[in-house]
Formats: C-alpha cells, sequence, structure tokens
C-alpha cells in the first residue's frame, strides 16, 4: 500500500508514564555524527571520516506556553525519562484513505537550562528547556527504528546494530 506522510495530527509528552500539561512545541536533537579529517601520504589533500556509530552531544528542546509544575519540574538536577508520542497522518495514494501512523520517541535526559519566557496580557509565556539527551529509542508502527545509546554502545539504525562489533572488541 503506497502511503504519503501527510503532517502530525498532534502529540503528548509523558514522563514516567504520566502526561505533561502545557508543552507547545517540541525540537528533536540532531544526530550529527563525529568525524576526523585525514591527511597524509597517500591522500590527495583532506577527508573526513566518519565514525561509526559516534554522535555529537544531543540537545532536546521543549517550549511550554506557560510554566507550571510540571516544566518546573523538569529542572531537577536528575535524569527524567520522557515519552513523546506523536500521531502521523498518512495517506494511503490508491484507496484515498487516511492512515494514522503512531510514532513514538523515548528519551533519557538530563537538564541543562529553563528559561520561564515572558509575562505580558493576554499572551502565552513562550517558556523554554533545553535538555541533554543520554538515550534515544524512536519506534514507527510499534517498531524500533533507531536506538542511540552513546554510554552503552548502541547504535541501531533500521535493523543494524552498528556498535555490535565495537562491543566485541572492547569486551562489552
Amino acid at each position: 500500500m503506497p502511503r504519503i506522510d501527510q503532517a502530525h495530527v498532534n502529540f503528548a509528552v509523558y514522563e514516567d508514564s504520566v502526561e505533561y500539561l502545557g508543552i507547545a512545541q517540541v525540537t528533536l536533537p540532531t544526530l550529527e555524527q563525529l568525524t576526523q579529517e585525514l591527511s597524509g601520504a597517500g591522500i590527495a589533500g583532506n577527508v573526513e571520516a566518519v565514525l561509526r556509530g559516534h554522535f555529537a552531544a544531543m540537545t532536546l528542546g521543549l517550549q511550554f506556553r506557560t510554566m507550571n509544575r510540571e516544566s518546573v519540574r523538569l529542572a531537577e538536577p536528575r535524569r527524567h525519562n520522557i515519552d513523546l508520542r506523536v500521531a502521523r497522518q498518512d495517506e494511503d495514494t490508491e484507496s484515498g484513505s487516511i492512515i494514522i501512523a503512531p510514532i513514538k520517541h523515548i528519551f533519557v535526559i538530563m537538564p541543562k537550562s529553563l528559561n520561564p519566557g515572558n509575562v505580558a496580557p493576554h499572551s502565552a509565556a513562550d517558556g523554554s528547556g533545553q535538555y541533554a539527551v543520554r538515550y534515544w529509542a524512536m519506534y514507527m508502527d510499534g517498531q524500533l527504528v533507531t536506538e542511540i545509546d552513546q554510554l552503552n554502545y548502541k547504535c541501531f539504525v533500521d535493523g543494524v546494530d552498528y556498535l555490535a562489533s565495537v562491543r566485541a572488541a572492547l569486551g562489552k
């Protein structure tokens, strides 16, 4: 069945299976692989070597309509377990039917910053928080498609564990 992904219908954010209220937007981390510049004999110039399964530090951004107890609680200096559940709308191009596809992001985060935003009449506060990502897994239609766990040498993408041989070489 050919499908076209159209839009995110909505989302919910949970910590430890309790839904948070007041989150307006989420900025997902960027997966930026580490590189090492190579130069020397046998190389005509410089080449970037991408270090398989090794990523730069990742940051999750949460934007809040207003500051509430839940958003302040995310500033506690400890690990937080966050689930981001997304309903994505797809269209079956043959039948024209609309399909709601579930996407789930699992994060383990540590707070980096909390900006309470602004106070003005008749307006949202537009507060935000930045969180260091310790773990990130993404599920689409119930299947694991990505798992990044830098502290435990895991880099799983679309069915392949790219750090399995590194763990084996390190005796892990």
